[in-house]
């Protein structure tokens, strides 16, 4: 079970890459857009998600919160439904482009920091 724990773990952190990453060079090229590497960013991230709280949930020492995984789960659907539903336009509001990056930070933040 370990080797796909970090399998899942290892396609998460690409997720968060592509998410990050996309965001980062759409804001440098000053059109604010959701490019493809977001989307699927949000995707990896949403599936890799669950996968890795799905087998957690059978209690011990190294589990996670209920309400982290709460939390988690619930920042990274905003993130989805901001991507999914802006992909198409050319251009989004300087807001939610914002928003999007600032929530994938504040993910990373819970993952990391709540202990």
């Amino acid at each position: 079970m370990e080797p796909l724990r970090l399998i899942l773990l290892f396609l998460h952190l690409i997720g968060f890459a592509m998410l990050l990453g996309g965001s980062i060079a759409q804001f440098l090229t000053g059109r604010l857009r959701i490019n493809p590497a977001m989307l699927w960013g949000a995707i990896v991230q949403v599936v890799t998600g669950l996968g890795l709280a799905a087998p957690l949930r059978g209690g011990g020492d190294h589990e996670p919160p209920t309400a982290k995984l709460a939390v988690k789960l619930v920042i990274a659907l905003m993130i989805f439904v901001m991507a999914f539903f802006s992909r198409k336009r050319d251009e989004v509001n300087r807001g939610h482009f914002l928003a999007l990056g600032g929530l994938t930070l504040v993910n990373a933040g819970v993952a990391v920091f709540w202990r």
